[in-house]
């Protein structure tokens, strides 16, 4: 099971958090990523973590505002938000998967329940 906490409504410029978390599996056995999806499009890729934190990869938008990282002492995958811009609204899944291409295909069989992020101008 895989659960995400975070998100909200903030304004242009403003930061927010996500967190996601999984049960009842090994945590470090996962590459894992982060998804969304805005209001009438398809849901795309915004970053991806190896299963060490030694890899990472940012859809060209979110790079160098965007910061995903885990922990995995603690099982949590984060993603740190900054300068956030109106086009950065959506559903925000996390997802994992063993394979790399898997997470960041978007092919990955296990997603969290979706947190919304709403940025206002």
């Amino acid at each position: 099971q895989m659960e995400q906490s975070g998100g909200g409504s903030v304004q242009a410029g403003g930061s927010l958090r996500l967190s996601c978390t999984i049960s009842g599996y090994t945590f470090h056995a996962y590459n894992m990523g982060w998804f969304r999806q805005a209001p009438g499009k398809e849901r795309e890729f915004v970053a991806a973590i190896s299963q060490t934190g030694d890899r990472t990869r940012y859809e060209d938008s979110v790079r160098g505002r965007f910061t995903i990282s885990r922990d995995n002492t603690k099982n949590m995958l984060y993603l740190e938000m900054n300068d956030l811009k109106r086009d950065d609204t959506g559903v925000y899944y996390c997802n994992r998967e063993g394979y790399w291409e898997s997470v960041v295909g978007g092919t990955a069989l296990f997603w969290g329940q979706g947190n919304q992020v709403t940025v206002s101008s």
